[in-house]
C-alpha cells in the first residue's frame, strides 16, 4: 500500500477516520497503532523502511510514512507523498531519551534530545495542521511524567518533555473549537527506551514488570480518541501503582 493510499480508500461505504502514529514500529507507538487499527486507518510512521513495512502487514490496511522526522527534506517528501486533505488523527510517539549529569553532557546531546522530542513535533504538526483542521481532528502527543517533574540525572529528556507540555498547551488554547490537543503522560513504561534510559542512569537491575505495558498506554490513548466530539480530553497521567 502506498502512503497515499489511505486517502484514496476513504469512501462512503468505509468512511474509517485516518491516523498517523509516528514511532510506531516500537513500544507505545506500536501498542498505540495497533490498537487504533480495530477503528482506523493506519499511517505507521518510522525511520527504517524494514521495520515500517513489517508493522504495516501486521495490520489492516495500514501504510507506511518513513521519514526521519528531525531532517527537513525527508519530512517533506514523505508529508507530500501522503497528499492528505484530511487527517483524523496525529499520534505524536517518536522520542529519544537521554539522560546524564547537567555537568557532563555536551551540547549535541541537547540539541538531539530537543530536535526529536520538540522540534519534530513542532513542525509535523504545522505541516498536517490544514488536514487536522479540515477533519476537525485530534493531536495526542505522547509525554511523560518527566514533562511535570524532573531530577537529577534526568536533564535533557524532562527539558524536552516540559517543552513538549508547553508546545501542546499553546496548540490547545490556539485550536480550541477546532482541533482537539491531548497530552498524554505516562509513568515508566516497559520499552526498548526505558531500558536504555536505566542504563544511562546507572541501573543495572531493570525489572519491567513493576512499569507499565505499552498497551496500557495504547488504552489511555483510547480514552482520549474516543471522547465525544463535543469534549476533549485535555490531559492524563498514568502511573505503575508500585511507584
Amino acid at each position: 500500500m502506498t502512503q497515499n493510499s489511505a486517502e484514496e480508500h476513504r469512501t462512503e461505504s468505509d468512511p474509517r477516520p485516518i491516523a498517523l502514529v509516528t514511532g510506531a514500529t516500537r513500544g507505545i507507538g506500536r501498542a498505540v497503532a495497533e490498537d487504533l487499527a480495530r477503528t482506523h486507518r493506519v499511517l505507521v510512521g518510522g525511520t527504517s523502511p524494514e521495520r515500517v513495512q513489517e508493522v504495516v502487514d501486521s495490520l489492516d490496511d495500514a501504510a507506511g510514512f518513513v521519514a526521519d522526522l528531525s531532517d527537513a527534506d525527508q519530512l517533506d517528501a514523505a508529508v507530500e507523498a501522503l497528499g492528505l486533505e484530511k487527517l483524523d488523527l496525529l499520534v505524536h510517539s517518536a522520542g529519544v531519551a537521554f539522560g546524564g549529569e547537567i555537568g557532563s553532557i555536551p551540547a549535541l546531546e541537547w540539541r538531539r534530545v530537543f530536535e526529536v522530542n520538540v522540534f519534530a513535533v513542532a513542525e509535523l504538526t504545522r505541516r498536517l495542521l490544514p488536514a487536522l483542521r479540515q477533519a476537525r481532528g485530534q493531536v495526542v502527543a505522547i509525554n511523560s511524567g518527566a514533562g511535570h517533574r524532573s531530577g537529577a540525572g534526568n536533564g535533557p529528556y524532562a527539558g524536552s518533555k516540559f517543552a513538549l507540555r508547553a508546545l501542546t498547551d499553546a496548540l490547545r488554547a490556539e485550536e480550541r473549537g477546532v482541533v482537539r490537543v491531548t497530552s498524554i503522560h505516562p509513568g515508566r513504561v516497559d520499552t526498548d527506551m526505558q531500558r536504555d534510559l536505566q542504563s544511562q542512569l546507572g541501573n543495572r537491575n531493570y525489572d519491567g514488570t513493576v512499569y507499565i505495558a505499552p498497551e496500557t498506554v495504547a488504552e489511555t490513548v483510547r480514552l482520549a480518541v474516543d471522547a465525544p466530539a463535543a469534549s476533549m480530553v485535555e490531559e492524563l497521567s498514568i502511573r505503575p501503582v508500585a511507584q
